[in-house]
């Protein structure tokens, strides 16, 4: 019988299953009150004297084993109940990753970019926080120049100079763009997008932040007849409309200067609500780079001239989407930027 004995022992060292109702069944067989164990104790009193001290100790490892399996079984059954319960079935295939949205200003400006580096124009980026002279003064803006009114300016207190240098968000990139005539002899082929900030009332055509991107193309020999092109190019590549206008205006860092229009058409409602109903739309300035700036940034105006043009990237962006406030751009709501989920 103890042969019988370590042979159950074997049998349930071996034993495994993945089901509670069979390890229930596989401790009636040994645990329970007509099971294997009580079986041989009731045998206990037909072994020889000279073993049932073995008999004995055999029984009990048979006892105790059959015991701590039952107890293993159900914890590391259990185990995997509440891994699937909290993580649904392992076995089935992950689900899939949702795609995000790029925001329409992102798209937008990864356009622009785009349309530009095609014709070799490279990109600059410069501080949001600049000085006066590089976001006024280098760009023929002296101090109590008038047309500084034109840009209504956010001033940041600086503890660390004695207040004799302003600082201020940067109004515009023309900023970077002068950094970079400092740092780069022509030819300078560069444009600059980014954040820019005035104190201006939000409403839904206007906000006291936006995106710009501004362009600047300086070499020897560069015309007007060279911008023009060069613009064309620009409107036909991201609008698919080469028709446009220029019209004479006035920037202190420009001479000449020019507003420039698109045709856009009168195709649709929505086409004379936008043109009101000229069929024209103003989409940026340009003109020709101020020798005053030139020589500010330490080139010579005599052997070097060039072409600058600035756009903002919220109004192209509210032409190509047909988005009819700009406070949608800042506002977050997911409804808005699921929108432009697919578009990339």
């Amino acid at each position: 019988m103890i042969e019988e004995l370590k042979s159950h022992i074997k049998s349930v060292e071996e034993y495994t299953t993945q089901s509670l109702d069979e390890v229930e069944a596989f401790r009636i067989k040994y645990l329970g009150k007509k099971g294997i164990l009580n079986q041989y104790f009731a045998k206990f009193k037909e072994v020889p004297k000279e073993e049932k001290k073995t008999f004995g100790q055999t029984i009990n490892q048979l006892k105790q084993a059959a015991a701590n399996k039952v107890e293993s079984l159900k914890n590391e059954l259990a185990q995997q109940i509440e891994d699937k319960g909290i993580y649904g079935d392992l076995t089935r295939p992950g689900e899939p990753i949702e795609i995000g949205s790029r925001h329409p200003i992102s798209i937008v400006k990864n356009q622009i970019i785009e349309v530009f580096a095609n014709i070799g124009f490279n990109v600059s980026e410069g501080p949001e926080i600049e000085d006066d002279w590089h976001n006024f003064t280098a760009l023929n803006l002296p101090e109590y120049h008038p047309a500084r009114d034109m840009q209504d300016t956010f001033f940041v207190q600086n503890p660390q100079n004695d207040g004799n240098e302003d600082l201020l968000l940067r109004t515009h990139t023309s900023s970077v763009q002068v950094r970079y005539m400092e740092n780069n002899k022509p030819p300078i082929r560069t444009i600059s997008p980014g954040r820019v900030f005035r104190n201006e009332d939000i409403s839904a055509r206007s906000h006291c932040i936006f995106h710009q991107v501004e362009g600047l193309y300086i070499d020897k020999g560069v015309s007007f007849k060279d911008l023009k092109q060069t613009l064309i190019y620009f409107t036909t590549q991201l609008f698919g409309k080469s028709k446009i206008r220029l019209r004479p205006s006035y920037f202190p860092f420009t001479e000449p200067s020019a507003e420039v229009d698109i045709y856009w058409g009168l195709e649709t409602e929505t086409d004379y609500r936008i043109t009101k109903g000229t069929g024209w739309l103003e989409i940026m300035g340009c003109g020709m780079v101020d020798p005053n700036v030139l020589k500010n940034c330490k080139i010579d105006p005599k052997e070097y001239t060039g072409f600058a043009f600035g756009m903002g990237i919220e109004r192209i962006a509210m032409l190509l989407y047909q988005i009819g406030d700009i406070r949608m751009f800042y506002e977050n709501d997911l409804r808005f930027l699921k929108q432009f989920k697919s578009t990339f």
